[in-house]
């Protein structure tokens, strides 16, 4: 019973096999053998060969032999000069001349088709139709099939779905709507690089149904708290060799609404200790309204001691972009009954500030561009002549990494701040600068202004993508009308990071001085930094 079950299936199977009609296209040039499933599909291959320039595509002979039939051809020159002529419609569109001559029919073709794509119509088809020879030149006649026109009906996250309501309707409100277009794609997936919340596990995909064009995003929570610890080494006024360093401590998107919970210090050769702590949540209420407070602590040794009370909050312009109103509330007390430079005040103000960021493609950098621009108004009372002032704050910075060639990069960045006021400036509310993230070559928070400006060219060679050496020169001058100093400064340096498993490790020597004035040895500044993130 089970020999005559399989001898019934190896029947008809061969019964079946019979039944199938097969339509084999051979070119008599190339004796290439193509298989087209049936008539219908052997006579659109035949029209696809005239329509790539082929326009004596002859059939010589056909051969039927039971259930195949063999299509001998002969494609003929490929034709891929000729004088075109264009449909009134591409014309219009696009602003080609009517009618002229092509060396590359096909390259032509193609452009016209990335147009239409540009335009939204995804699944465009160019047809050429041949009107003959002219003078050995073929006529041809382009002409387009548009079809439907494409656009972006919705945004579907995978994988990572708890992000803020408020900042996927962000996405769908720059996004949804817009005509489909690969650089629209492009321009959605670089935004989302190097987010610092969010991994793109792989550029947007795109799902097409007849009614409907969905953009799907596959993302991943990403590692954002981060450690970064700085040790330095440098030289006090003293010219005493001194330890300082920072700790800098950030939780982040624990909640799943992209919040931050920032907790930074640090310490500098001439005893001056910081301590800031900071929090951001960017949408209250499901909203494009952020919130950010901070407050700062300097103290001076036992000199002085300032206290500083910010906060603000802001609008998303974008996703990359803020535009804030805070207020400002500090505090000075001198500690020092001796020490005649200071004087205690206290200061209220409002002000805005303007923040924008552009990722970078690089893990290395942590973005391409970043510009900060803040103006406050302020008024101050020194308490103890009960003396009232106002004043006009300003800070502005930027920085942009710009691709040279190969593995070459250059960083640009620039930085000033000023204090506007018709009243003098005690020490203690001078602006301080200086330091690892700032004018480098000096100590941290050593140098004291009412105005100041620094720029920074910083040359990069890659080593892979997991680090990169550096070469760096810094110009800049400060204000001080208390001492009547404007000094012209610079500062010169080299550096190595590179990616540990525990993180992005950072090593720089550096050393600056006043103009006129030589280069100390002993004032070179050596930090060594991590920054980790889990």
């Amino acid at each position: 019973m089970k020999t005559l079950f399989h001898f019934f299936l190896l029947f008809s199977c061969v019964l079946f096999k019979a039944q199938v009609k097969e339509y084999w296209l051979i070119d008599l040039e190339t004796n290439k053998k193509t298989l087209a499933k049936d008539s219908a599909s052997a006579v659109k291959f035949l029209d696809s060969l005239t329509q790539n320039n082929y326009y004596f595509t002859e059939i010589k002979k056909v051969n039927k032999e039971g259930n195949s039939t063999q299509i001998y051809f002969n494609k003929g020159k490929n034709y891929n000069e000729a004088q075109v002529k264009l449909s009134g419609e591409i014309v219009k569109n696009f602003k080609y001349k009517p009618e002229f001559f092509t060396r590359n029919l096909d390259s032509l073709k193609k452009e016209i088709s990335a147009k239409y794509k540009n335009e939204g119509f995804v699944f465009n088809r160019v047809k050429s139709e041949f009107k003959g020879l002219k003078e050995e030149i073929p006529q041809v006649e382009i002409s387009v099939v548009k079809g439907d026109q494409r656009k972006i009906n919705g945004i579907v996250l995978k994988g990572y779905e708890q992000v803020p309501q408020r900042f996927v309707k962000n996405l769908e409100k720059e996004y949804q709507g817009k005509s489909y277009q690969e650089p629209t794609l492009a321009r959605l997936g670089q935004s989302l690089q190097n987010h610092p919340f969010l991994l793109l596990q792989k550029p947007p995909q795109t799902l097409f149904t007849k009614d409907s064009t969905q953009v799907f995003l596959f993302l991943q929570k990403k590692k954002s708290n981060s450690f970064d610890g700085v040790i330095g080494f440098g030289n006090d006024k003293t010219e005493k060799f001194t330890f300082n360093g920072s700790l800098n401590l950030n939780f982040r998107n624990m909640f799943n609404g992209f919040e931050t919970v920032n907790v930074f210090w640090q310490r500098n050769p001439d005893k001056g200790q910081t301590f800031d702590l900071q929090s951001d949540i960017p949408y209250l209420f499901k909203s494009n309204i952020g919130g950010n407070f901070k407050i700062n602590i300097f103290r001076q040794d036992s000199t002085y001691a300032n206290v500083k009370l910010t906060p603000a909050f802001y609008l998303h312009l974008r996703n990359n972009q803020k535009i804030g109103l805070r207020g400002t509330f500090e505090t000075s007390t001198v500690l020092d009954s001796l020490y005649v430079e200071g004087r205690d005040y206290d200061k209220k103000g409002i002000g805005m500030w303007y923040d924008y960021s552009e990722p970078s493609d690089l893990e290395l950098f942590l973005f391409k561009t970043r510009i900060r621009a803040e103006a406050d108004y302020i008024a101050t009372n020194y308490t103890a002549e009960n003396i009232n002032a106002s004043q006009t704050n300003y800070f502005f910075s930027g920085e942009r990494n710009f691709h040279i060639s190969g593995n070459n990069y250059l960083n640009l960045r620039g930085e000033t701040a000023l204090l506007n006021s018709k009243n003098d400036f005690a020490v203690n509310e001078l602006l301080r600068f200086g330091g690892w993230n700032s004018f480098r070559g000096f100590n941290e928070n050593s140098l004291y202004a009412d105005f100041y400006y620094f720029g920074t060219a910083e040359y990069r060679y890659l080593v892979g993508n997991q680090a990169f050496f550096d070469v760096f020169g810094q110009y800049g001058e400060l204000h001080n009308k208390n001492l009547e100093l404007k000094p012209k400064l610079y500062s010169l340096g080299l550096g190595f990071n590179f990616i540990l498993p525990i993180g992005l490790m950072s090593f720089q020597i550096s050393n600056g001085s006043e103009f006129g004035n030589p280069i100390k040895f002993g004032d070179t500044k050596i930090h060594w930094g991590i920054l980790s993130r889990f």
